[in-house]
């Protein structure tokens, strides 16, 4: 069978009642689905993105170069089998691919939110996941996996909607965010705000694109930091520097800092710097004891089998923050089938986007 990539946009016209008590309406989320939905509607795995990602998750449309982020994991015969699984992966709300976010119009007016835009966290995500799937008459899935912020979209969809997945495999990812991440979050996000050509929020995406936005760039250089480890970057640049550089410049560069500027520079041709901030602000938030008595009282709210994979070098979200939560789970023998997996990675957190051949046997194994 072929992938069979099909995507979609749901619009939906009764109020989104969020965590901070705000409402969202009307709203859109657009999702895309690989495979084929059997007859009783058994055969569904999710698949959440993180922070930068989207619906986009595999194969290519007309004229793309490069496949969906997760091109390796999803298609025929690959860990996650289209010949045998139905996926499904929704763009969140508050991205910029398509879903309801802050560029997106404020009903009745056809002018973007952009800082009107009501606060959304990773609850608020999975909620409006949820509301589509009923939509689309899925009332059960078999697994929802997702890497960092997909992590905790999975997490939380065990804990909040714990009768709707049968599995749940959380990859890199956290029970809540801690302040060596916030801390990064926070020096990109100053980055983003206190560039000129932020503009209070007001800015024109077009002069953007014309002219760039170097606080923005420098935001996502920081945040590209935190996703590597030191074993990667020495492997991947080195001491090397820029050939054409010289090394008495005062501006000459390494090729790690060539590399920095070149992703920082594109990453703001194709995302948009209040959905960074608000969906950053999001990924601080995320707390999953936050409306609950403890961590304990919250996981055991979960009846899935739970699998959780961290990785070695990961300095973002660190394997003991995925160990605690194999420990709770252990601690109050929730739930019936507990995994932990720890990847023998020097790659650092983006591991999961990178270094397939160090975990895709364990997701075979799984499903």
């Amino acid at each position: 069978m072929s992938l069979n990539l099909q995507t979609y946009k749901e619009h939906f016209t009764n109020p989104l009642y969020l965590e901070s008590g705000r409402i969202l309406e009307p709203y859109d989320l657009v999702y895309e689905t690989y495979g084929k939905l059997n007859e009783k509607k058994d055969n569904v795995i999710v698949v959440c993105h993180a922070l930068t990602g989207s619906h986009h998750a595999a194969g290519k449309y007309d004229g793309d170069s490069k496949p969906g982020w997760w091109d390796p994991m999803i298609g025929d015969g690959k860990p996650i089998d289209t010949n045998k699984y139905f996926v499904i992966c929704v763009n969140t709300i508050g991205s910029c691919f398509g879903s309801t976010g802050p560029m997106s119009p404020e009903y009745p007016s056809d002018k973007p939110y952009r800082l009107r835009f009501p606060v959304i966290t990773i609850s608020d995500m999975v909620k409006a996941q949820r509301i589509l799937f009923d939509r689309l008459g899925i009332q059960k899935v078999n697994t929802i996996i997702g890497g960092s912020m997909g992590g905790m979209q999975a997490l939380c969809f065990a804990i909040e909607h714990p009768n709707f997945a049968k599995k749940h495999i959380i990859l890199a990812s956290t029970y809540a965010t801690q302040p060596w991440a916030i801390a990064f979050n926070k020096v990109a996000r100053e980055a983003v705000i206190s560039d000129p050509a932020f503009r209070g929020g007001n800015y024109n995406p077009e002069d953007i694109k014309n002219y760039g936005f170097a606080g923005f760039a420098i935001g996502r250089m920081c945040g590209h930091i935190s996703y590597l480890s030191p074993d990667s970057m020495e492997k991947k640049f080195g001491r090397a520097y820029v050939e054409t550089d010289g090394l008495y410049e005062l501006f000459g560069r390494y090729q790690v800092e060539r590399y920095l500027d070149y992703n920082g520079k594109n990453f703001v041709n194709w995302f948009d710097p209040l959905s960074f901030l608000y969906i950053t602000k999001a990924i601080n938030n995320f707390d999953a004891t936050r409306n609950y008595d403890s961590l304990e009282d919250s996981l055991s709210r979960i009846n899935s089998d739970i699998v959780l994979m961290s990785f070695k070098s990961d300095l973002l979200f660190l394997p003991k923050e995925m160990k605690k939560i194999y420990k709770t789970l252990k601690k109050i023998d929730k739930p019936h089938k507990l995994r932990y997996i720890e990847v023998d990675s020097n790659y650092g957190h983006d591991a999961f986007l990178v270094e397939y051949d160090k975990f895709t046997h364990y997701i075979k194994e799984e499903l």
